[in-house]
């Protein structure tokens, strides 16, 4: 098995710097609450790193965009974002729905439930 992370954001450059932008300026209209919970404002948080590099299970993490092309398919459901999936040999299954995302307010939150779940 291995988990999908999937932001609510696009991908690029430019998107990355307005996103980094919206989170300092107005973090709580920011769409993305695995983005805020998992990064700073330039980097990836300490705490959420360590645990995702010492994870035994496999994390791809994905852009909305990215996700959709690379997932492509007439039979996907459609996924509200940001969401974590569980990618297994019989397709996708929602692992963290958006709503508990949404809910934690920190990294440490979405670790327990990863850690909750596996």
């Amino acid at each position: 098995m291995k988990l999908l992370f999937i932001y609510n954001a696009t991908s690029g450059s430019v998107r990355g710097y307005l996103d980094s932008l919206h989170k300092m300026l107005s973090p709580n209209t920011y769409d993305c609450n695995l983005c805020g919970i998992t990064f700073g404002i330039f980097s990836e948080k300490s705490k959420w790193k360590k645990f995702r590099k010492s994870s035994t299970t496999e994390m791809i993490f994905l852009h909305k965009d990215e996700f959709l092309k690379q997932y492509r398919s007439k039979w996907l459901p459609k996924y509200d974002f940001p969401i974590v999936l569980s990618e297994e040999n019989d397709g996708l299954h929602i692992f963290i729905t958006p709503d508990e995302l949404n809910a934690f307010e920190n990294s440490e939150q979405l670790m327990a439930k990863i850690k909750e779940r596996l």
